[in-house]
């Protein structure tokens, strides 16, 4: 694996092209986090003229849904969604600006298309290290479509939050490139 590298959000064009599959990275600064419900609620939004309720220009959006945070904790369990299940709603995100998601899973070819034409990446989140994640984030503030509880968008402070590149603005694949070399042929 690459070295690791440091990113402090937001997450400009530029610098997420310099991110290669691979790359380790640790995240401080301001995340988002969206689940399905919010991305289908996003798109409607768009679809009807209007502004989404959070500028994503140049963030990143971790596919979360918290658990309840224990006393004195800002976020419960905090792992990663599958990614998949936001297929249907990414590229119209991306669009906006968005130049980095966080879940887990592989993502559908009109994704990398649409993240290779507008220089965005995707991040992996580690599986079953939910604890482990959580102690990353410093602040969970809900900013919009709180009805939707555990699935609203929330902005969260976060502090060295791991995670690796797994597809790349110019649409390498670490799921495929990272196995090339264990195969036999």
């Amino acid at each position: 694996m690459a070295e690791k590298i440091r990113i402090t959000t937001p997450l400009t064009e530029e610098a997420a092209r310099k991110l290669k599959a691979g790359d380790s990275v640790l995240i401080s600064g301001i995340i988002y986090s969206a689940r399905d419900a919010a991305h289908k609620r996003m798109v409607e939004t768009l679809d009807r003229g209007e502004k989404l309720p959070v500028d994503l220009t140049n963030q990143i959006v971790y596919y979360l849904g918290p658990t309840p945070a224990k006393p004195g904790n800002p976020i419960g369990s905090a792992g990663p969604t599958t990614a998949g299940r936001m297929d249907a709603y990414a590229p119209r995100i991306i669009e906006q600006g968005l130049q980095g998601m966080i879940g887990k899973g592989s993502r559908a070819p009109e994704v990398v298309e649409s993240m290779k034409k507008h220089g965005a990446v995707y991040f992996a989140a580690v599986g079953g290290a939910a604890a482990l994640i959580a102690k990353s984030v410093k602040k969970y503030e809900v900013l919009a479509y709180a009805d939707l509880g555990p699935e609203a968008i929330a902005a969260l402070t976060v502090e060295d939050f791991p995670a690796i590149v797994v597809i790349d603005s110019e649409g390498n694949n670490f799921y495929e490139e990272g196995q090339k070399p264990y195969r036999r042929i």
